[in-house]
């Protein structure tokens, strides 16, 4: 039941050899690690080339290399320092700078028409496969993107390509969600926009004007995107007023819990550039509006020590020693705190909830979902966050994929396109297109 695909290195190409965090869109990431020393401690002390790891680090006499990094710095600076005198929030600032250099307009082809409009008063933009004769009603995908819940849109260049091609690859409506980010809301507002969106597209009348087939409608969603997919999953399959179910689920690389952030891809990929571990747990507190302060516990797994009694009944739905392969979990040790603060989760009790963090979910929850696919990198600190649910679904029933990719990074099905493209993200959006085709 459980079908597992490991992609394996392919031909070594030498655009390979431009690291993606030389994206100036990404890149911004790379300040904030762990232990001092910037990029150069990173590539030293957390990446063994004997993993043939997928990053090829530039030599420093690579000018372009060197300028596109100090740019990303400065542009990170840059927002910290707007954040720093109080003219504006730090992610409202780095995202006018993302969006504002990767923002596409919506424009059509002869092969895949693309609409901006709102469902049920959030925005989305919608792309229709070409017709065709033998096919009168379409197969559709609401796709949610990833960013931290704060960061990006569906509207910028990475993800209006990747729509494009799934719209004309599968004959498909591809229903693209841009949904409210941190901080102007905070949990469950995220939530909140794709359920309305999704339940809108989902009417009868609404699927009538798209010619989409009531049965073949999926869910899908990369990274924070994956996250808000699982979530809006499992809430749909327990809404008993709901005509039109679900089909598929496909997450991609999804962020699926916040009380264990030194599980093995963790701790292997804690300073791995596009998302570090530092920067993700960042992200669930500015997700929760909560107190940076928090950031340094819950690294260290303070959050959800023994004596934090509201999370012992949930410590077996992610226990990775049983839930993990040993090819994954090789020497790696849990970290599990005796005491610790025990006030992180009574002024932050969204860690506990299962809209936050699907991999919690009841076990009676779990089994009315539907077939799933769920895309895993090795060096990501999610790769097990999506191992341990694909786990989680077969037992309790659901027909999973897990395909996971050796030479894969954080993000990189959307690096598919000059300057960034990368043999590995245009593998990983095949195989996820290959699986949609066949299973939609």
């Amino acid at each position: 039941m459980w079908e597992t695909w490991v992609q394996s290195l392919g031909p070594e190409d030498p655009r390979e050899k431009e690291m993606a965090t030389h994206s100036s869109i990404l890149a911004w990431r790379i300040p904030w690690t762990e232990e001092p020393g910037g990029l150069q401690s990173m590539a030293s002390k957390e990446l063994d080339t004997t993993e043939r790891l997928h990053f090829h680090f530039q030599d420093a006499k690579d000018q372009r290399a060197t300028h596109r990094k100090r740019n990303s710095i400065f542009w990170t600076t840059k927002s910290n320092l707007i954040h720093f005198l109080g003219l504006s929030h730090h992610l409202l600032a780095l995202n006018f700078i993302i969006v504002s250099f990767g923002k596409k307009s919506a424009w059509s082809s002869a092969q895949v028409k693309v609409t901006d409009t709102d469902f049920d008063g959030v925005e989305v933009r919608v792309f229709e496969g070409p017709p065709k004769p033998e096919e009168p009603l379409k197969r559709s995908i609401v796709y949610i993107h990833g960013g931290g819940w704060a960061l990006a849109s569906a509207k910028i260049r990475y993800y209006d390509e990747l729509c494009t091609t799934m719209a004309e690859e599968l004959n498909a409506v591809i229903v693209s969600i841009e949904y409210r980010l941190v901080p102007k809301v905070y949990f469950p507002e995220q939530i909140h926009d794709v359920v309305h969106a999704t339940k809108y597209f989902l009417q009868p009348e609404v699927l009538h004007k798209y010619s989409v087939d009531p049965g073949r409608v999926g869910i899908s969603g990369d990274s924070a995107g994956g996250n808000l997919a699982a979530a809006l999953g499992q809430q749909f399959n327990q809404d008993t007023n709901l005509k039109n179910k679900l089909k598929v689920q496909a997450l991609i690389y999804p962020v699926l819990q916040a009380l264990d952030f030194n599980t093995p891809s963790y701790q292997q990929n804690m300073n791995t550039p596009i998302l570090p571990r530092y920067v993700m747990v960042k992200y669930w507190v500015d997700y929760f509006n909560g107190n940076y302060d928090f950031v340094q516990a819950m690294i260290v797994n303070n959050h959800t020590s023994l004596d934090v009694d509201e999370a012992s009944a949930l410590r077996a739905r992610l226990n990775w020693t049983s839930l993990l392969p040993t090819s994954i979990t090789k020497n790696y040790k849990p970290v599990m705190q005796t005491t610790g603060n025990s006030r992180i989760v009574q002024e932050i009790p969204q860690l506990l909830d299962a809209r936050s963090a699907p991999l919690i979910a009841d076990q009676e929850v779990l089994q009315h979902l539907p077939k799933t696919y769920i895309l895993t990198c090795e060096h990501d600190v999610l790769r097990d966050d999506g191992i341990m649910y694909a786990k989680r679904l077969e037992s309790a029933g659901v027909e999973v994929t897990l395909d996971h990719f050796e030479d894969g990074f954080h993000g990189c099905m959307i690096f598919t396109s000059w300057p960034t493209n990368f043999s590995v993200g245009i593998r990983t959006r095949n195989s996820y297109i290959k699986w949609l085709d066949q299973n939609l």
